[in-house]
């Protein structure tokens, strides 16, 4: 579900404004959990240390020939 398809308080509206949130039933009431999305905070993570497409397909081949 995403957080503007819900009619919450302005503040709350606002930090929430373009997640997704999960509703889940607790003793006190109801909380709203915003959906992490692992992907999304990975990007970037490799960013500077030297790794990119090309040395990872080179390490994904040297893999395979070590296998045959």
């Amino acid at each position: 579900m995403n957080a503007d398809e819900l009619n919450l308080p302005a503040e709350v509206a606002r930090k929430l404004k373009g997640k997704r949130v999960t509703i889940v039933e607790v003793r006190e009431g109801f909380l709203l959990k915003p959906v992490e999305d692992p992907i999304r905070e990975a990007r970037g993570i490799l960013k500077g240390k030297g790794f990119n497409v090309e040395k990872y397909l080179q390490s994904k081949q040297l893999e395979k020939d070590l296998e045959t």
